[in-house]
Parts: C-alpha cells; sequence; structure tokens
C-alpha cells in the first residue's frame, strides 16, 4: 500500500499504514495557521482490501461537530465522486471502512475542485462574447487573481460583485461559481441575457488560490483567514482582499454575493446582514424579497436553520458580506452550503457535491434578476 498527497489540494500526516485494517492518519493543519479539517489523498494497491482508516486527531479538527453524520467522499477517476458509508465519528476519531473495487483510489473531505479546472472555467469564460478576464493581481505566493466580467461599464448598468472560496477548502463555492457562469454565459437563457443588458457582474471564483493549492481549510499563504480581513486589509498578508476591495471601490456595489460551504449544518441558507449597524430598512426589506425568490427558484434552499444573529460580535465588520452592506448600504449575502448533505433533499449516494453546488449557481440567476428589476423600477436601494 502506499499514500500519496503530491498534488494538487493534497493533505494528509500518515502514521502508520503497515495494516490495511489499522491505517493510522492525521489531519494536516493549513500551512501556516494552527486549522485543520481538510483532508485529500490518494491510496494505492489496495483493490478488494478491507481498510480501515484511522484519522486520530478528528476531535482537535476547527469543527469537531463537523463529523456527526459526515461521510467521506471517494473517487476513482477523480470526475465522479461518491460518499462512503462506513465513516463514524467514534472516541475522538473519524474512521472510515471502505473495500475499494480498484487498485487506486482517492478520498477527499468534500470533492476537490482543482487549479487546472479553475484555469478551465475562466478560459472558457473569456471565450464567450458575452465576458472578459482580468488578473486584479498577485497572491501572497504570485498566483493570479482572477476576476471575470460580465456586461460593460455603461452608465446606468448595475454592479454586481460575486466572490467564492476564500476559505479554500469550501470547494463547493467554486463549483456553484462554475453553474453559475455557464448559465450566465448561455446565449439561449433568457434570464442570463436580461441580467447581462441591466448589470455589469464582477465575478471572483477563487479569492485564495494559495490556499487552494496547500491544501488549506480556512487560510491563505500567510495564515490569514480572509473573511475576516475586510476591515483593514493587509496588501502583503491579505493581498486577495486588498485587491478585490480596492477594485470594488473603483466600480461601487449595488449586490453583494459572497459563497461558502458549512461544515456543520446539513442545509443551504445565507448569512444576512441583519446585524449590520445602520444598515437602512429598505436594504432588509430587499434582502426578504430576495431569499424568497431563492427558495421560489431552488427548493435546495431554506431560510428556517442557519447563523444565529449577533454571532461574529465584535468581528461582524470584519466579514465580507457585512464589510460590504455596512460600506455600501446595499444588498449582501454569505451564502452557505453543507459539507454533508441536504437534509431537506438529501441523496444517499452523493449528498451534496459539486453538481447540486453547480445547480444552485445557476438557479441564483433568478432573484439576481428579479433584484435588478426591483433595482431599476427605483423598488430596491441604491
Amino acid at each position: 500500500m502506499r499514500v500519496s498527497q503530491g498534488f494538487d489540494s493534497g493533505s494528509i500526516e500518515v502514521i502508520s499504514i503497515e495494516h490495511p485494517e489499522d491505517i493510522r492518519l492525521k489531519l494536516r493543519n493549513d500551512n501556516a495557521a494552527d486549522i485543520r479539517q481538510w483532508f485529500h489523498f490518494r491510496l494505492q494497491g489496495v483493490a478488494g482490501r478491507a481498510l480501515r482508516m484511522v484519522f486520530e486527531n478528528a476531535a482537535t479538527a476547527t469543527y469537531p461537530a463537523g463529523w456527526e453524520g459526515y461521510r467521506c467522499v471517494a473517487s476513482y477517476d477523480r470526475r465522479y465522486w461518491f460518499r462512503v458509508d462506513g465513516t463514524a465519528y467514534e472516541n475522538g476519531e473519524l474512521i472510515v471502512e471502505h473495500t475499494p473495487e480498484h487498485d487506486s483510489i482517492y478520498y477527499a473531505y468534500f470533492e476537490p475542485y482543482s487549479h487546472e479546472r479553475h484555469l478551465d472555467l475562466v478560459g472558457r469564460a473569456q471565450s464567450s462574447p458575452f465576458a472578459r478576464l482580468e488578473c486584479l493581481g498577485n497572491t501572497v505566493q504570485g498566483r493570479d487573481l482572477d476576476r471575470v466580467v460580465i456586461g460593460g461599464a455603461e452608465a446606468g448598468r448595475v454592479p454586481v460583485w460575486i466572490i467564492a472560496r476564500q476559505h479554500p477548502g469550501e470547494t463547493m463555492a467554486e463549483w456553484f461559481i462554475e453553474g453559475l457562469l455557464e448559465r450566465l454565459l448561455d446565449s439561449a437563457d433568457p434570464v442570463a441575457r436580461r441580467i447581462r443588458e441591466l448589470a455589469e457582474v464582477h465575478v471572483v471564483p477563487n479569492m485564495n488560490p494559495d490556499g487552494a493549492a496547500l491544501g488549506n481549510l480556512r487560510t491563505n499563504a500567510a495564515g490569514r483567514n480572509l473573511n475576516r480581513e475586510w476591515r483593514e486589509p493587509d496588501p502583503l498578508a491579505s493581498p486577495e482582499v486588498h485587491l478585490v476591495r480596492q477594485a470594488m471601490e473603483a466600480r461601487g456595489c449595488a449586490l453583494f454575493l459572497d459563497i461558502h460551504g458549512d461544515e456543520n449544518l446539513p442545509y443551504v441558507f445565507f448569512a444576512t446582514s441583519d446585524d449590520v449597524p445602520g444598515l437602512p430598512p429598505a436594504t432588509l426589506q430587499t434582502q426578504q424579497a430576495f431569499m424568497a425568490d431563492l427558495v421560489t427558484a431552488s427548493p435546495d434552499f431554506q431560510t428556517t436553520h442557519g447563523y444565529q444573529a449577533g454571532r461574529f460580535g465584535d468581528d461582524t465588520l470584519k466579514l465580507a458580506s457585512k464589510w460590504v452592506a455596512h460600506r455600501f448600504g446595499c444588498l449582501s449575502l454569505t451564502l452557505e452550503m453543507p459539507f454533508k448533505d441536504n437534509a431537506l433533499l438529501p441523496d444517499e449516494q452523493v449528498g451534496w457535491n459539486g453538481a447540486r453546488s453547480k445547480r444552485l449557481g445557476a438557479a441564483m440567476l433568478n432573484p439576481i434578476l428579479s433584484f435588478l428589476g426591483k433595482y431599476a423600477s427605483g423598488c430596491a436601494p441604491k
């Protein structure tokens, strides 16, 4: 048997692999922070062997409650990922029992989204007559921070910003963006066409390409949680936020969506701006209408389960959607998707996965168009 992690987003520590029924592993820290939960590795020489993998330090994960009801994902070809039923959290250890059908298999915390796929995504986008691709600048390790812009900056166009993957291990966020962009750039889709006529949409598919490549869960290469950097971003330690905020200041913002994943809750929900100080009542009304439109557009979304208001305390205005709401007085929301499954519409085979995230991204165009219609008629805050 052999364990390897020398690939994009690979992450694991091996304690012992002498016996297939007692493979001992540890979750690896983010490269510059005491944070751990993401794993992604390849196991070879295992066809037909009954494996028992034990993640010894699962109790020290950043979100240990995330293991309750969780099932590991696995793939033979890195395209189709399925859930491993033999996943359990016992006595502080995550245990995965599985008998692979083939000699080589990949295991991961969630369906990965590689940098190569990211490059393919933005490459396809710039090939569209409706979009252009721009580099906002460099990350800590010198990677490009890509922005896709759909629509021109003509007077009257509404500036919309959508960012994803501030936390690199939340790969469902970039799957969401892929679905959103594919529909938004579809010449035959009337909803997309109308959005392109009304708005200038700025999309940052991956805010944290360094962390993604390094196999981090929440931080960039400098150990910064980008979603706590928005009030005073450091151009050296968190250039990713500094660059996006700079570009947003130059263009303005009427609607902001920050796309994430939640380790604990098995639901799709919004973290809202109710706790942002000084937010106009009209914006809160628009927020309610936007959420109602998404409920109609996608049965995967719900408004019953989510975060408690005020949970971020003094950090509130350090978060992207909170800072944007406060700075621009606009509709600004954080979307959360599950690492586990959607308890409203469970799928025993795949749980919540990339394909379902893509579908939700495509469905998001409906509430966006509804918002733009209200904005144009003066029924949404400007």
